[in-house]
Order: C-alpha cells, then sequence, then structure tokens
C-alpha cells in the first residue's frame, strides 16, 4: 500500500446481482497486475469518481489475490452508484485496512462461525482459508440467519459447504416463505446445538449489533469465553486511517483498531446504547 489517501484506480471485471438490494463486484488493478494481498475482515474504501467513498468488507478469497471482491447492498448515494457500474469501469481502491479474523490463532481449535444476513460477505474470506487447511481446526460449525429464503446470501455456496461431510453448516429464517422446510428462527437458537468443544473454541460473529449482542450471550451460555469470541464492529467509518474520528467507540477507533475484535476487550463498551 502506498499513500492510505489516495485510491488506486480498479477496472470492474463483473458485477453479480445477489439479492434485490445486494451486489458483488469484482475487482482487477489497472496500472499493474500485482496480486490484491489481504487478510480475512479486513476492508477497503471503494471511491466512485464525483460521488464519494464507502468503507466496504473484502468479500473474497484471500488465497486468490488475482481478483479483489466486495459485496454490499445498495443502501445510500455511493452504493447506488456502484449498483450502477458495469464491465470494464473505474473505481478507486484505498486498502486494505482494519485487523482480521484470528484464522491463525484458531488453528487447533474448534470453530463457530454465527452470522446472519450480509454479515456473511466479511465472513466468506475466513470461511474461505479454514476451508483450504481444514486439516488444522478441530470441528467447524457454520450458523447463518437470514429474514427469508428469498434473502440467503450466497445460496450456491452455502449449499456447496453443506455438501461437505467435515463441516456442520446450519440456516435458519426468521420467516419461512414458499417451500422453505428448513429451520425458522432467529440465528442464536443454532448455537445451542452444541458440536463444539466450548473450551476450546474461537467463534467469530458478524451481523446487526443487536443479533451479535445475543449471539454472545449464546455463546457465552454454552460456555465458551468472552476471549474466544471475536465481533467485527465496521460501522461509521470515514476515513479508514483514524483522522476524523467518526468512528471512535470509546477509547478505540473502529477504522484502525477493528473492525474486528476480540470481545473481551470491547465488552464494556459494547454494551453502552448508543455510544
Amino acid at each position: 500500500m502506498n499513500d492510505p489517501m489516495i485510491p488506486a484506480p480498479f477496472r470492474v471485471k463483473r458485477t453479480r446481482k445477489e439479492l434485490e438490494d445486494t451486489f458483488t463486484l469484482e475487482l482487477a488493478p489497472i496500472r499493474n497486475s500485482r496480486p490484491f494481498h489481504f487478510s480475512a475482515g479486513q476492508f477497503n474504501m471503494l471511491y466512485v469518481h464525483g460521488v464519494g467513498e464507502v468503507p466496504i468488507s473484502i468479500s473474497g478469497d484471500p488465497g486468490d489475490p488475482s481478483v479483489l471482491v466486495h459485496t454490499t447492498r445498495s443502501v445510500g448515494t455511493v452504493t447506488d452508484a456502484m449498483w450502477k457500474l458495469k464491465q470494464g469501469d473505474t473505481i478507486g481502491i484505498r486498502g486494505p485496512f482494519g485487523t482480521s479474523w484470528p484464522v491463525v490463532e484458531a488453528e487447533g481449535s474448534d470453530v463457530v462461525i454465527v452470522t446472519g444476513g450480509i454479515g456473511l460477505a466479511p465472513l466468506r474470506p475466513a470461511i474461505y482459508h479454514i476451508i483450504t487447511n481444514r486439516k488444522r481446526y478441530g470441528n467447524v460449525v457454520i450458523l447463518y440467519g437470514a429474514r427469508t429464503p428469498e434473502d440467503i446470501l450466497y445460496r450456491r455456496e452455502i449449499e456447496r459447504w453443506r455438501s461437505r461431510l467435515d463441516i456442520d453448516v446450519e440456516v435458519t429464517v426468521d420467516r419461512a416463505t414458499g417451500h422453505w422446510a428448513g429451520n425458522v428462527g432467529v440465528v442464536t437458537k443454532l448455537v445451542s446445538r452444541g458440536g463444539f468443544d466450548p473450551s476450546q473454541t474461537v467463534a467469530m460473529v458478524c451481523g446487526p449489533e443487536i443479533m451479535m449482542r445475543y449471539c454472545v450471550q449464546a455463546l457465552n451460555d454454552q460456555g465458551v469465553a468472552n476471549d474466544r469470541i471475536y465481533v467485527s464492529m465496521e460501522r461509521n467509518m470515514k476515513c479508514a486511517v483514524g483522522f476524523c474520528g467518526h468512528c471512535q467507540f470509546g477509547q478505540a477507533f473502529v477504522c484502525k483498531d477493528g473492525p474486528v475484535f476480540r470481545f473481551d476487550a470491547i465488552e464494556r463498551d459494547f454494551y453502552v446504547r448508543e455510544l
């Protein structure tokens, strides 16, 4: 990474609609062909010329740095402009920034991944890494929740993960529609099914803060300690380098000290409403 404040130009290789309001961009550098290396859990600042920039977690495979992948929702001016990009268009990239999921530290342990909605996108690189290095981990449990069956992100990929015999994947929806015959209810209810040794488990959680709050409680109820639980607090980031203070969270800056935090390090501030 050169000057962290100057975006590097990337070309859109492919766009893909994931859900009604969610899409994926696959990007490649323009000025050079060097791979874009990153760690699972890090994010980039994506800049649309004349519109602005937004922080978005990288959702591709860290083992394949030849393509840069971002999945996001169209929820504002910048992401609306990104939604309209086509193959061959140019976008600016600053990054990668931030901390990462503890995929190396978790080696030798059971791993529980709990996520909801688009929170699966920041965790997908960690899942890729774990699958690639499957023999380095104990039991692997992936728990995913969506509002409805139509809102399940990366559906085909989840189906492939579920077909493996060495990973336990459970999906639930808040509201069943159509021919859905799977789990119904919040994703936290799946935690109690176990399939992991609480004393030897590393948990990674990403989703709305209210969901993460109840997930931590559910993991605690199963015996997983807070110093073995990691959460992603990607929110309110503006500059990515700690200049603006927009993402200050207690004594931490999410862009510099996060977005991935070990839960015991932020527990006190996490439960302060509207901090």
